[in-house]
């Protein structure tokens, strides 16, 4: 069977993919992720998964190699990872009552023969109408600076949200495993 690799450094990805309980390997892509200009968040997302698993298949030429990216847009603005508190504020007031679109690229790429599949899942979230003192407790007790939008669904952040929508909730997250699988078992993987 062929090594299968994560192209990513995410803690989170890991985790979803450990869930599968198969055997892989993980390494960051170091891809430059600035939107080209003029470019949709959709096309932005497949190009960045695709861009990441190809850079790891320079290094693995005889594996699947599993790249992924995702990009929040609330109205026509990209939200990415706050980083520091004061950002992450000034996102979720922006956010607070307003619909997000989380939109997860997958890739699979088997370096050995050069076929690449990939699919866009897009994944709604509605917040609620957060007061600065709900964004600042929250941000004090979860801390979600490296997520994109400035919310874990995974943890506290689900009482951020008024309603969910969408295919997969692990896209959300950062990985959509359903379609993982069905790429994985396109490959050839016996998950049991």
């Amino acid at each position: 069977m062929q090594k299968i690799i994560l192209a990513s450094s995410s803690i989170y990805r890991k985790e979803l993919l450990q869930r599968l309980q198969i055997p892989f390997e993980t390494i960051s892509p170091h891809v430059d992720e600035t939107p080209l200009p003029a470019e949709s968040a959709q096309d932005t997302a497949l190009r960045l998964a695709e861009a990441k698993a190809r850079r790891v298949a320079e290094i693995y030429p005889n594996a699947l190699i599993i790249g992924s990216d995702q990009i929040a847009l609330l109205g026509n603005s990209y939200l990415g990872k706050p980083i520091t508190h004061d950002n992450a504020v000034r996102q979720l007031r922006r956010m607070s009552g307003k619909e997000v679109i989380f939109y997860t690229a997958l890739c699979v790429l088997n370096s050995a023969t050069n076929r690449l599949q990939s699919r866009l899942i897009p994944y709604q979230i509605k917040f609620r109408h957060l007061s600065i003192q709900q964004i600042e407790n929250y941000l004090l007790k979860e801390q979600p600076y490296h997520c994109a939008g400035s919310t874990k669904s995974e943890g506290l952040g689900i009482a951020l949200i008024e309603r969910m929508a969408g295919e997969d909730p692990n896209a959300l997250i950062g990985l959509p495993l359903i379609a993982l699988v069905d790429m994985l078992v396109e490959e050839g993987v016996k998950l049991f």
